[in-house]
């Protein structure tokens, strides 16, 4: 009997076209023996859809001719399963659903909001779990964790939109050399991301990202920048370190023109100009896979995340993970010949350990402290 896997992707993020990418990949990839194969959209209205439909990437092109060709839909437990209910079609069966596998980048997919969500109504799902999807997304906190736990990250500091004052940039471009990155804290794929070589440009910089996220990070830019990336594919017990990739950029950061739109024929970060395996040394090599590894322990990551480095000749710099790596960053275990086919089927049984682990765990009590109460809402401790 085969394993119905509800796919995951879009979602109201900046990154929903990338992620409708990753799922087309994905899709294209799963082994059409093992699993059912269940697409579920997440429009940019946050409205959740399914039907066949969803799995044309020609589709995507009119995004509300679409919609109107699949059917809304909700996910619920009931009896301890996972079910997809049709939202307009109340004649028509629920649906049992076994696993998920969510491909949601960036904002309410990659930051811990759907894990959330699924660990809620207790549906067992692929990737990180919540706690490495919050670290994962959140720059100012990954950082924090990084450098409690010693692992190298380049000199920062961080703003929030409500209390942010022009005055503040002046302790900035005094303890700082230029040029300097602006971030925005919780997205991914280059997006709102500047290079400012003077004032002006840090604050012009700084004002543009807040557009994208409250909370922005300010780093002292890498000089004689080399970048590197490695993916980690594992959970608490055990992990599989990728090659090492150096990846060579057409600006002076690496743009979401470059990992999207640039470069090759195929799409994603795949596309993106890139050495597989990195021309560097065996002591690099082991520092960076050592590093990688190091990183996704303690930013409490599960299933496949990439994490990205930065070099300036001699220092090996944590940039950041990504929890949820565009294509799954399949290319990177191909030199260690595990397919892109074999990358899902072992994500998707780290996922289904996961639950069993979970399931064995308390988390609530067969009792109802409401049943003695008595005098309305009167009560002591």
């Amino acid at each position: 009997m085969k394993l119905r896997l509800g796919v995951l992707f879009g979602g109201a993020s900046v990154e929903h076209e990338i992620s409708i990418l990753t799922a087309m990949q994905a899709m294209d990839h799963l082994n059409k023996d093992t699993y059912e194969i269940i697409p579920m959209y997440f429009a940019k209205d946050q409205t959740l859809y399914q039907g066949d439909a969803c799995q044309n990437l020609e589709n995507y092109k009119d995004l509300d001719g679409l919609v109107s060709k699949l059917e809304p839909i909700s996910l619920y437990t009931k009896n301890g399963k996972t079910w997809m209910h049709f939202v307009s079609k109340r004649w028509k069966k629920d649906k049992e659903i076994d696993l998920l596998l969510p491909l949601m980048h960036g904002t309410y997919g990659e930051d811990g909001s759907v894990q959330g969500f699924l660990r809620m109504i207790n549906a067992s799902f692929c990737g990180s779990d919540l706690a490495g999807g919050v670290i994962g997304q959140d720059k100012m906190l990954m950082k924090q964790v990084l450098e409690s736990n010693h692992l190298p990250v380049v000199p920062w500091v961080s703003f929030h939109s409500a209390s942010f004052h022009e005055s503040m940039l002046e302790n900035v471009c005094r303890s700082n050399t230029w040029p300097m990155i602006i971030k925005p804290a919780h997205l991914g794929s280059s997006i709102g991301i500047h290079m400012a070589h003077d004032r002006k440009e840090l604050l012009e910089g700084i004002e543009d990202a807040f557009r994208y996220d409250a909370c922005v990070i300010v780093e002292q830019a890498v000089s004689n920048l080399r970048e590197f990336n490695c993916a980690v594919l594992g959970d608490e017990d055990s992990r599989i370190i990728s090659c090492v990739e150096e990846v060579h950029k057409e600006d002076e950061i690496l743009s979401y023109h470059d990992k999207y739109e640039g470069g090759g024929k195929s799409k994603g970060m795949v596309s993106a100009s890139r050495k597989i395996p990195a021309n560097i040394s065996d002591e690099w090599t082991n520092r960076i896979t050592k590093l990688a590894e190091d990183t996704f322990v303690a930013l409490q990551a599960s299933g496949v995340a990439r994490i990205d480095f930065l070099s300036d000749g001699e220092q090996i710099y944590v940039n950041e993970i990504n929890t949820l790596p565009g294509s799954l960053s399949f290319y990177l275990f191909e030199p260690l010949s595990i397919s892109f086919t074999q990358l899902l089927d072992m994500l998707i049984e780290m996922a289904r350990k996961r639950q069993r682990k979970q399931s064995q765990r308390i988390v609530t009590y067969p009792t109802n402290v409401l049943s003695s109460f008595q005098n309305g809402c009167k009560y002591q401790k």
